[in-house]
Protein backbone atom coordinates (compact mmCIF):
# COMPACT_ATOMS: atom_id res chain seq x y z
CA UNK A 1 0.00 0.00 0.00
CA UNK A 2 1.63 3.32 -1.30
CA UNK A 3 1.09 6.93 -0.36
CA UNK A 4 -1.36 7.25 -2.88
CA UNK A 5 -3.90 4.55 -1.58
CA UNK A 6 -7.19 5.63 -0.41
CA UNK A 7 -8.31 4.34 2.42
CA UNK A 8 -12.14 5.01 4.17
CA UNK A 9 -13.05 4.98 7.75
CA UNK A 10 -14.37 2.04 8.44
CA UNK A 11 -11.49 0.00 6.46
CA UNK A 12 -9.12 0.81 8.80
CA UNK A 13 -7.32 -2.68 10.56
CA UNK A 14 -4.36 -4.02 12.04
CA UNK A 15 -3.30 -5.01 8.49
CA UNK A 16 -3.35 -1.58 6.83
CA UNK A 17 -2.00 0.55 9.98
CA UNK A 18 1.70 0.18 9.28
CA UNK A 19 0.88 2.43 5.92
CA UNK A 20 -1.80 4.64 7.41
CA UNK A 21 -0.07 5.44 10.88
CA UNK A 22 2.98 7.12 9.34
CA UNK A 23 3.95 10.87 8.83
CA UNK A 24 1.57 12.96 7.19
CA UNK A 25 -0.60 9.33 7.10
CA UNK A 26 -3.61 10.79 8.62
CA UNK A 27 -4.36 13.88 7.01
CA UNK A 28 -5.90 11.74 4.41
CA UNK A 29 -9.12 11.23 6.50
CA UNK A 30 -9.07 15.14 8.11
CA UNK A 31 -8.94 16.47 4.45
CA UNK A 32 -12.02 13.66 3.79
CA UNK A 33 -13.78 14.73 6.65
CA UNK A 34 -12.83 18.43 6.53
CA UNK A 35 -14.35 18.53 2.81
CA UNK A 36 -17.82 17.02 3.92
CA UNK A 37 -18.00 19.07 7.00
CA UNK A 38 -17.05 22.71 4.92
CA UNK A 39 -18.84 21.33 1.93
CA UNK A 40 -22.09 22.76 2.93
CA UNK A 41 -22.98 25.84 4.78
CA UNK A 42 -26.48 25.01 6.90
CA UNK A 43 -29.15 27.75 7.61
CA UNK A 44 -28.49 28.78 11.24
CA UNK A 45 -32.46 30.85 11.00
CA UNK A 46 -33.85 27.26 11.00
CA UNK A 47 -34.34 24.35 13.59
CA UNK A 48 -32.98 21.69 10.85
CA UNK A 49 -30.00 23.75 10.18
CA UNK A 50 -29.24 24.02 13.40
CA UNK A 51 -29.27 20.35 14.10
CA UNK A 52 -27.42 19.65 11.02
CA UNK A 53 -24.40 22.21 12.40
CA UNK A 54 -24.78 19.74 15.43
CA UNK A 55 -24.40 16.53 13.78
CA UNK A 56 -21.45 17.75 11.47
CA UNK A 57 -19.70 18.48 14.67
CA UNK A 58 -20.46 15.10 16.28
CA UNK A 59 -19.76 13.42 12.76
CA UNK A 60 -15.99 15.09 13.19
CA UNK A 61 -15.95 13.81 16.77
CA UNK A 62 -16.75 10.10 15.71
CA UNK A 63 -14.66 10.63 12.85
CA UNK A 64 -11.82 11.17 15.08
CA UNK A 65 -12.41 8.42 17.32
CA UNK A 66 -12.70 6.12 14.11
CA UNK A 67 -9.35 7.08 13.23
CA UNK A 68 -7.19 7.64 17.30
CA UNK A 69 -9.04 4.12 18.40
CA UNK A 70 -7.21 2.06 16.06
CA UNK A 71 -4.40 4.57 16.09
CA UNK A 72 -4.55 3.91 19.64
CA UNK A 73 -4.26 0.13 19.03
CA UNK A 74 -1.55 -0.02 16.65
CA UNK A 75 0.68 2.33 18.78
CA UNK A 76 0.36 -0.17 21.61
CA UNK A 77 1.86 -2.83 19.41
CA UNK A 78 4.53 -0.89 18.16
CA UNK A 79 6.50 0.14 20.84
CA UNK A 80 9.15 0.91 18.80
CA UNK A 81 7.02 3.67 17.21
CA UNK A 82 5.60 5.82 19.71
CA UNK A 83 6.96 8.79 19.29
CA UNK A 84 6.45 8.63 15.33
CA UNK A 85 2.74 7.62 15.89
CA UNK A 86 1.87 9.92 19.13
CA UNK A 87 3.44 12.79 17.31
CA UNK A 88 1.31 12.37 14.35
CA UNK A 89 -1.79 11.36 16.80
CA UNK A 90 -1.23 14.49 18.58
CA UNK A 91 -1.18 16.50 15.31
CA UNK A 92 -4.53 15.19 14.20
CA UNK A 93 -6.30 15.38 17.32
CA UNK A 94 -5.49 18.72 17.53
CA UNK A 95 -6.00 19.23 13.74
CA UNK A 96 -9.53 17.43 14.21
CA UNK A 97 -10.46 19.76 17.64
CA UNK A 98 -9.80 22.78 16.13
CA UNK A 99 -11.91 22.26 12.73
CA UNK A 100 -14.60 20.70 15.63
CA UNK A 101 -14.79 23.58 16.67
CA UNK A 102 -14.02 25.80 13.74
CA UNK A 103 -17.11 23.94 12.15
CA UNK A 104 -19.34 24.06 15.15
CA UNK A 105 -18.39 28.08 15.79
CA UNK A 106 -21.36 29.44 14.18
CA UNK A 107 -24.00 27.46 15.96
CA UNK A 108 -22.06 28.14 19.10
CA UNK A 109 -21.71 32.17 18.53
CA UNK A 110 -25.99 31.96 17.43
CA UNK A 111 -26.18 30.17 20.69
CA UNK A 112 -24.14 32.97 22.59
CA UNK A 113 -25.94 35.56 20.81
CA UNK A 114 -29.04 33.87 21.23
CA UNK A 115 -28.65 33.69 25.08
CA UNK A 116 -27.74 37.28 24.80
CA UNK A 117 -31.23 38.32 22.94
CA UNK A 118 -33.07 35.90 25.64
CA UNK A 119 -31.36 37.40 29.06
CA UNK A 120 -32.05 40.93 27.02
CA UNK A 121 -35.41 40.49 26.94
CA UNK A 122 -35.91 38.83 30.06
CA UNK A 123 -34.51 41.89 31.91
CA UNK A 124 -36.62 43.89 30.11
CA UNK A 125 -39.71 41.50 31.59
CA UNK A 126 -38.09 42.02 35.32
CA UNK A 127 -37.53 45.98 34.75
CA UNK A 128 -41.43 45.65 33.81
CA UNK A 129 -42.23 43.34 37.08
CA UNK A 130 -40.52 45.67 39.38
CA UNK A 131 -43.50 47.07 41.77
CA UNK A 132 -41.49 47.84 45.33
CA UNK A 133 -43.65 50.34 46.68
CA UNK A 134 -42.93 49.94 50.05
CA UNK A 135 -41.79 53.69 51.72
CA UNK A 136 -43.19 55.31 48.55
CA UNK A 137 -45.08 58.21 48.39
CA UNK A 138 -48.20 58.40 46.56
CA UNK A 139 -46.43 61.11 44.22
CA UNK A 140 -43.86 58.83 43.89
CA UNK A 141 -46.11 55.48 42.75
CA UNK A 142 -47.69 57.88 40.13
CA UNK A 143 -44.38 58.68 38.73
CA UNK A 144 -43.51 55.16 38.45
CA UNK A 145 -46.91 54.40 36.73
CA UNK A 146 -46.18 57.23 34.58
CA UNK A 147 -42.94 55.81 33.76
CA UNK A 148 -44.33 51.90 33.17
CA UNK A 149 -47.33 53.30 30.91
CA UNK A 150 -44.37 55.03 28.69
CA UNK A 151 -42.99 52.01 27.79
CA UNK A 152 -43.67 50.86 24.72
CA UNK A 153 -44.02 46.93 24.14
CA UNK A 154 -43.62 46.02 20.14
CA UNK A 155 -42.27 43.42 17.31
CA UNK A 156 -38.60 44.28 18.98
CA UNK A 157 -39.77 42.19 21.89
CA UNK A 158 -39.79 39.22 19.65
CA UNK A 159 -41.14 36.25 21.17
CA UNK A 160 -41.41 37.68 24.71
CA UNK A 161 -43.94 40.15 23.44
CA UNK A 162 -47.18 38.83 24.54
CA UNK A 163 -45.69 37.79 28.00
CA UNK A 164 -44.61 41.66 28.58
CA UNK A 165 -47.79 42.71 27.60
CA UNK A 166 -49.17 40.43 30.12
CA UNK A 167 -45.45 41.89 32.90
CA UNK A 168 -46.67 45.29 32.33
CA UNK A 169 -50.51 44.65 32.64
CA UNK A 170 -50.26 43.02 36.30
CA UNK A 171 -47.66 45.55 37.51
CA UNK A 172 -49.87 48.24 36.39
CA UNK A 173 -52.41 46.54 38.29
CA UNK A 174 -50.65 46.34 41.82
CA UNK A 175 -49.06 49.95 41.25
CA UNK A 176 -52.75 51.10 40.07
CA UNK A 177 -53.72 49.92 43.74
CA UNK A 178 -50.62 50.63 45.68
CA UNK A 179 -51.48 54.67 44.52
CA UNK A 180 -55.11 54.39 45.39
CA UNK A 181 -53.76 52.67 48.79
CA UNK A 182 -51.12 55.33 49.43
CA UNK A 183 -53.33 58.39 48.59
CA UNK A 184 -56.31 56.67 51.13
CA UNK A 185 -53.28 56.80 54.00
CA UNK A 186 -52.29 60.17 52.91
CA UNK A 187 -55.74 61.58 53.06
CA UNK A 188 -56.45 59.89 56.04
CA UNK A 189 -53.14 61.58 57.56
CA UNK A 190 -53.48 64.95 56.49
CA UNK A 191 -57.24 64.81 58.15
CA UNK A 192 -55.41 63.40 61.45
CA UNK A 193 -52.75 66.12 61.29
CA UNK A 194 -55.67 68.70 60.25
CA UNK A 195 -57.43 67.23 63.80
CA UNK A 196 -54.05 67.52 65.48
CA UNK A 197 -53.43 70.99 64.58
CA UNK A 198 -56.88 72.12 65.66
CA UNK A 199 -57.17 70.02 69.00
CA UNK A 200 -53.64 71.84 69.54
CA UNK A 201 -55.13 75.18 68.63
CA UNK A 202 -58.00 74.61 70.89
CA UNK A 203 -55.55 74.04 73.55
CA UNK A 204 -53.75 77.43 73.23
CA UNK A 205 -56.90 78.86 73.19
CA UNK A 206 -58.02 77.26 76.25
CA UNK A 207 -54.83 77.59 78.13
CA UNK A 208 -54.75 81.46 76.78
CA UNK A 209 -58.19 82.06 77.76
CA UNK A 210 -57.32 80.13 81.72
CA UNK A 211 -54.50 82.44 82.10
CA UNK A 212 -56.05 85.44 81.50
CA UNK A 213 -58.73 83.99 83.90
CA UNK A 214 -55.89 83.28 86.67
CA UNK A 215 -54.98 87.01 85.83
CA UNK A 216 -58.20 88.47 86.04
CA UNK A 217 -58.88 86.40 89.61
CA UNK A 218 -55.40 87.73 90.70
CA UNK A 219 -56.46 91.20 89.50
CA UNK A 220 -59.42 90.99 91.69
CA UNK A 221 -57.97 89.34 94.59
CA UNK A 222 -55.11 91.83 94.59
CA UNK A 223 -57.64 94.64 94.27
CA UNK A 224 -59.83 92.93 97.17
CA UNK A 225 -57.25 92.95 99.00
CA UNK A 226 -55.78 96.31 98.62
CA UNK A 227 -59.21 97.38 100.16
CA UNK A 228 -59.00 95.18 102.50
CA UNK A 229 -56.09 96.49 103.70
CA UNK A 230 -56.91 99.96 103.34
CA UNK A 231 -59.93 99.30 105.71
CA UNK A 232 -57.96 97.83 108.18
CA UNK A 233 -55.10 100.65 108.07
CA UNK A 234 -58.30 103.10 108.26
CA UNK A 235 -59.89 101.19 111.29
CA UNK A 236 -56.38 101.13 113.08
CA UNK A 237 -55.87 104.51 112.13
CA UNK A 238 -59.59 105.63 113.88
CA UNK A 239 -58.34 103.19 116.68
CA UNK A 240 -54.93 104.93 117.31
CA UNK A 241 -56.99 108.16 117.25
CA UNK A 242 -59.44 106.40 119.82
CA UNK A 243 -56.67 105.67 121.89
CA UNK A 244 -55.48 108.89 122.04
CA UNK A 245 -58.23 110.94 122.26
CA UNK A 246 -58.89 108.46 125.64
CA UNK A 247 -55.40 109.28 126.72
CA UNK A 248 -55.77 112.81 126.58
CA UNK A 249 -58.88 112.15 128.49
CA UNK A 250 -57.51 109.87 130.76
CA UNK A 251 -55.00 112.52 131.37
CA UNK A 252 -57.10 115.10 131.52
CA UNK A 253 -59.41 113.76 134.28
CA UNK A 254 -55.84 112.77 136.03
CA UNK A 255 -54.85 116.48 135.75
CA UNK A 256 -58.44 117.71 137.14
CA UNK A 257 -57.83 115.62 139.87
CA UNK A 258 -54.92 116.18 141.11
CA UNK A 259 -55.88 120.09 140.45
CA UNK A 260 -58.33 119.30 143.00
CA UNK A 261 -56.39 117.54 145.16
CA UNK A 262 -53.74 120.10 145.22
CA UNK A 263 -56.70 122.61 146.16
CA UNK A 264 -57.86 120.44 148.48
CA UNK A 265 -54.17 120.05 149.82
CA UNK A 266 -53.75 123.92 149.66
CA UNK A 267 -57.11 124.23 151.84
CA UNK A 268 -55.69 122.29 154.37
CA UNK A 269 -52.51 123.83 154.51
CA UNK A 270 -54.43 127.04 155.04
CA UNK A 271 -56.58 126.08 157.54
CA UNK A 272 -53.55 124.14 159.79
CA UNK A 273 -51.18 127.06 159.32
CA UNK A 274 -48.78 129.26 157.70
CA UNK A 275 -46.14 126.81 159.27
CA UNK A 276 -47.21 124.30 156.73
CA UNK A 277 -47.47 126.29 153.75
CA UNK A 278 -43.86 125.63 152.92
CA UNK A 279 -43.59 122.33 153.73
CA UNK A 280 -46.48 121.68 151.83
CA UNK A 281 -45.42 123.58 148.41
CA UNK A 282 -42.00 121.72 149.18
CA UNK A 283 -44.36 118.33 149.17
CA UNK A 284 -46.14 119.63 146.17
CA UNK A 285 -43.32 120.39 144.08
CA UNK A 286 -41.52 116.64 145.09
CA UNK A 287 -45.37 115.04 144.16
CA UNK A 288 -45.59 117.14 141.06
CA UNK A 289 -41.73 116.08 140.44
CA UNK A 290 -42.45 112.53 140.99
CA UNK A 291 -45.40 112.65 139.08
CA UNK A 292 -43.38 114.06 136.17
CA UNK A 293 -41.06 111.15 136.60
CA UNK A 294 -44.17 109.16 136.50
CA UNK A 295 -45.08 110.14 133.27
CA UNK A 296 -41.91 110.35 131.93
CA UNK A 297 -41.05 107.27 132.60
CA UNK A 298 -44.18 105.95 131.32
CA UNK A 299 -43.99 107.70 127.56
CA UNK A 300 -40.67 106.36 127.87
CA UNK A 301 -41.26 103.39 128.21
CA UNK A 302 -44.39 103.01 125.80
CA UNK A 303 -42.00 104.33 123.32
CA UNK A 304 -39.20 102.22 124.08
CA UNK A 305 -41.68 99.17 123.75
CA UNK A 306 -43.39 100.54 120.61
CA UNK A 307 -39.90 101.23 118.94
CA UNK A 308 -39.16 97.20 120.25
CA UNK A 309 -42.18 96.02 118.67
CA UNK A 310 -41.90 97.68 116.09
CA UNK A 311 -38.40 96.31 115.20
CA UNK A 312 -39.81 92.89 115.64
CA UNK A 313 -43.01 93.42 113.50
CA UNK A 314 -40.22 95.20 110.84
CA UNK A 315 -38.05 91.67 111.43
CA UNK A 316 -40.97 89.78 110.64
CA UNK A 317 -42.43 91.82 107.65
CA UNK A 318 -38.96 91.74 105.66
CA UNK A 319 -38.63 87.66 106.33
CA UNK A 320 -42.01 87.63 104.54
CA UNK A 321 -40.73 89.69 101.86
CA UNK A 322 -37.79 87.75 101.61
CA UNK A 323 -40.30 84.56 101.14
CA UNK A 324 -41.39 85.71 97.98
CA UNK A 325 -44.65 87.70 99.84
CA UNK A 326 -45.40 91.89 98.60
CA UNK A 327 -44.82 94.32 101.01
CA UNK A 328 -48.42 95.02 101.36
CA UNK A 329 -49.30 91.37 102.14
CA UNK A 330 -46.42 90.93 104.37
CA UNK A 331 -47.45 94.29 106.55
CA UNK A 332 -51.16 92.50 106.64
CA UNK A 333 -49.86 89.02 107.70
CA UNK A 334 -48.11 90.58 110.52
CA UNK A 335 -50.76 92.99 111.46
CA UNK A 336 -53.03 89.94 111.59
CA UNK A 337 -50.75 88.38 114.01
CA UNK A 338 -50.01 90.57 116.17
CA UNK A 339 -53.80 91.10 116.68
CA UNK A 340 -53.86 87.27 117.24
CA UNK A 341 -56.29 86.61 114.38
CA UNK A 342 -54.56 83.68 113.08
CA UNK A 343 -54.55 80.58 115.08
CA UNK A 344 -51.83 78.81 116.90
CA UNK A 345 -49.35 81.82 115.73
CA UNK A 346 -47.90 84.46 117.72
CA UNK A 347 -45.25 86.92 117.41
CA UNK A 348 -42.81 87.07 120.87
CA UNK A 349 -42.22 90.35 121.73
Amino acid sequence: MNAQTQVALEDISEENAPAIYVTGGLSQFFDAVKAEVTGEVPDLATQKGRDRIASLAAKVSKSKKAVEKPGRDYLSRLKEMPKVVEAELREFVTAMDALRDETRRPLTEWEEAEKARKAQHQAGIEHLRSTNTEGASAETIASMIADLEEVFIGDDWQEFEAEAHRTKAASLEVLRAALAKQQKYETEQAELEDLRRQRAEQEQKDRDAKIAQEAADKARLDAEAEAKAEREASANRELELQLKAERAERERLEEQERTAMAALEAEARIENAERDAVLAVELERQRQAAEKKRQDDEAAAREADQAHKAKINRAAMEAFMAGGMTEECAKKAVVLIAKREIPNVQINY
